[in-house]
């Protein structure tokens, strides 16, 4: 196996498992991860959906080349989730602090899967 499929099979499992553990971020760091007020139905729909992709993102790992669809959706998605939060965050000072919490785990979840 190549280095490079050896990566990326590790980056997903790293992924996959950081996504699932969306809702703990949520409790542990919720200046980063968490919308103020707390939006309860709003962290329900993002956890589900984060969850869900965690475990096909795991499941990906194991032939991440059958599975190219999948990888290039959670790398765009995960670009214009965070862009979209990005411009959010910087017109809002009250939660600026998405910027090096989520924020900033998109753009390396869309960097690192796109990487050549």
């Amino acid at each position: 196996m190549a280095a490079r499929d050896r990566l990326l099979r590790v980056a997903l499992v790293v992924f996959g498992v950081a996504f699932l553990l969306v809702y703990p971020l949520m409790a542990i760091w919720p200046s980063g991860w968490t919308w103020q007020p707390s939006q309860h139905e709003y962290e329900q729909m993002i956890v589900g959906i984060y969850a869900t992709l965690g475990v096909f993102l795991l499941w990906a790992s194991r032939e991440p080349e059958a599975h190219l669809s999948l990888l290039w959706f959670t790398v765009w998605s995960s670009v214009v989730h965070g862009g979209i939060m990005a411009d959010q965050a910087v017109v809002d000072p009250e939660v600026h602090g998405h910027l090096p919490g989520e924020v900033a785990a998109l753009f390396v979840v869309a960097a690192v899967l796109a990487w050549p």
